[in-house]
This record gives C-alpha cells, sequence and structure tokens, in this order.
C-alpha cells in the first residue's frame, strides 16, 4: 500500500476538504513533502479562461504544491456527481487521465493525500466508482462523517461499502461540531459506530471559526487538526 490517503465523506459537504488541507498543513509542519489531489472537481468557476475548482486551490495552498493540473486533471462547471456532470457537457470522465497524474504526483511527494468526491459510490462512468479509483491508487480510506444523528447509519454504510469492495479503512474523523455544546447523539454515535465496525475514532474536529475556500483563509485550522486528530496514525 502507498503512502498516502484517500479522504471520503459518508455524504456531501460533510468537509472532506476541511479535513484534507489540515492534513497538509500539519504535513508540511512535519516538513512531509506532501502531495494533494482532487481528481475530479465538479461546480467550477472560470477564471482568465481557465476552469478552476475552489476545493482544489485551498489544498494546494495548504500543501504548497504548485502543481495544479496533477492535483485537479477533470473538472466540471456544474455542481453534480461526475457521471451526470460529463452527460451535460457531453463528455466522459477520462480515469486514464486521472491514473498518469496520481502516478506523477507520488513520483514527486512522500506522502499523497487525495480527497474524493461525495462518497465512495459517487459515479465516474456507468461502471466505475470512486471506491475502484481508490482501489487501484491503493491507498488506505479515511472517512469522514457528521457527528449529527443519522452519522450512525451513513457512516456503517460506507465502512460496509468500504469491505466488501476490499478497502483498507484507516479510520473516522468526525467533523464540525461546535465546541463545548455536543448532544447527546454526538457524544453517542461515534462510541456506538467503532462497536460495531471495530474501525477506529481519528478524530473528533470542531467547527473552524473564520475558515473560507473560496478567499484561502485557514484560521487555527492547523492547530484544530493537530489537537483533535491522531496525527500519528495518519502520517505513521
Amino acid at each position: 500500500m502507498r503512502r498516502g490517503v484517500f479522504v471520503v465523506g459518508t455524504d456531501t459537504g460533510v468537509g472532506k476538504t476541511v479535513i484534507a488541507a489540515g492534513l497538509a498543513l500539519v504535513a508540511r509542519e512535519r516538513r512531509i513533502r506532501v502531495g494533494v489531489m482532487k481528481p475530479v472537481a465538479t461546480g467550477c468557476f472560470v477564471r482568465e479562461g481557465e476552469l478552476l475548482s475552489h476545493d482544489t486551490l485551498f489544498l494546494l495552498e495548504a500543501s504548497g504544491s504548485k502543481k495544479h493540473e496533477l492535483a485537479n486533471p477533470i473538472r466540471f462547471r456544474n455542481p453534480l456527481a461526475p457521471l451526470a456532470a460529463a452527460r451535460e457537457e457531453d463528455r466522459v470522465v477520462d480515469t486514464s487521465r486521472i491514473l498518469r497524474a496520481y502516478e506523477e504526483l507520488h513520483e514527486s511527494f512522500e506522502f499523497v493525500i487525495v480527497e474524493g468526491i461525495g462518497g465512495l459510490m459517487v459515479p465516474f462512468t456507468e461502471s466505475y466508482f470512486v471506491s475502484d479509483l481508490i482501489r487501484e491508487f491503493d491507498l488506505p480510506v479515511v472517512i469522514v462523517a457528521r457527528t449529527k444523528l443519522g452519522t450512525i447509519n451513513h457512516t456503517l454504510l460506507t465502512i460496509e461499502a468500504a469491505k466488501s469492495r476490499g478497502l483498507t479503512v484507516k479510520g473516522i474523523i468526525f467533523n464540525n461540531f461546535v465546541e463545548n455544546s455536543l448532544g447527546i447523539d454526538e457524544k453517542t454515535s461515534p462510541r456506538i459506530i467503532t462497536d460495531l465496525s471495530g474501525i477506529p475514532v481519528l478524530g473528533m474536529v470542531p467547527r473552524v471559526e473564520g475558515l473560507d475556500l473560496e478567499n484561502l483563509q485557514y484560521a487555527n485550522l492547523k492547530q484544530i487538526i493537530k489537537d483533535h486528530v491522531d496525527i500519528e496514525k495518519i502520517f505513521g
């Protein structure tokens, strides 16, 4: 298995980009040559005639990498699942292009942090899903989950899907809770998920005030990741 992690969500909007960028910031502080990748981005914007992804730019700035074309080889305008976005633009997601970019990144960096798009079963084509890409990348999975009610079902389904496809799950990071005001669901769900699945919780990350992806504002994200995530299990 290669050095790196593939960050997936139990759903869209759970904070994969924030967690992946935070890990990249910590890696840089540890003097790890870290590369980042968001293989496919949708909902992109145009700047100076170029289609760009806010998520990818946020990851690149955090890592200090300038390899934009390798980090994000496939981009679409519409904020849809890749298969739907590709159909809207009469295109096909070229998975071979993604794999070539990934191989180049691994030649250039010690550790690669890949952020997926949505969850494991998001389709790139009619027969190729995020889970297939992870298997070809040969990376362990870090699952980012919500802390609110419903996360037990979403997280256990994600773990089951990963295991059934032969993927290695390194652990779960619960993201975006409000510090000092955890509800009973947020206090009990992580333990139940670990008890039922055997997958460890790697962190409970509170909401980061002042974070702004579009303007590349990280606030105290690096320190929060250091304080709330088991970093040794990520990089060790």
